[in-house]
């Protein structure tokens, strides 16, 4: 397996208006904006609070061959992304890295000592893992493996 960090596919921003920064975004031609993802696709589910995750609004685009991602959390509901935003207002929450298998990706930096804190598996084993890395990298990290349809 390569480097799970070897390959940026995507700088996540959370936001307090999604649709306020759309609009900016998009007047500085940064999009077209999509939603993404559809959170129901996942299966398998480990995260701090299911309802908070379910509540998540992510948008993206695409710049090049890297994408922006805007991520809007439920004020109703406790996430990590609700806690960034109110410790350290609007800026970037985590990068993202693309793995061509996520669970192999989570077995090698849980063997190099970084633990998942979240994660997400569909049914074609795609999905997502979140890392412990924001006091020791100043960010979160986190890996995908995109579903062949992404």
């Amino acid at each position: 397996m390569s480097d799970p960090f070897e390959k940026l596919h995507h700088i996540c921003i959370a936001v307090r208006d999604i649709e306020e920064k759309i609009k900016f975004f998009e007047s500085i031609g940064i999009g077209p904006w999509r939603d993404y993802p559809p959170l129901g696709e996942y299966k398998e589910i480990d995260v701090p609070n299911y309802e908070g995750f379910r509540a998540l609004r992510f948008v993206e685009a695409n710049i090049g061959n890297v994408e922006i991602q805007l991520v809007q959390p439920s004020e109703e509901h406790d996430t990590p992304q609700k806690r960034f935003l109110d410790e350290h207002g609007e800026g970037v929450y985590h990068i993202g890295f693309v793995v061509d298998d996520a669970n192999e990706a989570e077995r090698t930096l849980e063997e190099k000592g970084l633990r998942t804190t979240s994660r997400g598996r569909r049914d074609d084993q795609s999905g997502f893992n979140y890392y412990d890395t924001k006091k020791s990298a100043g960010v979160v990290l986190l890996t995908r493996k995109s579903p062949k349809s992404h």
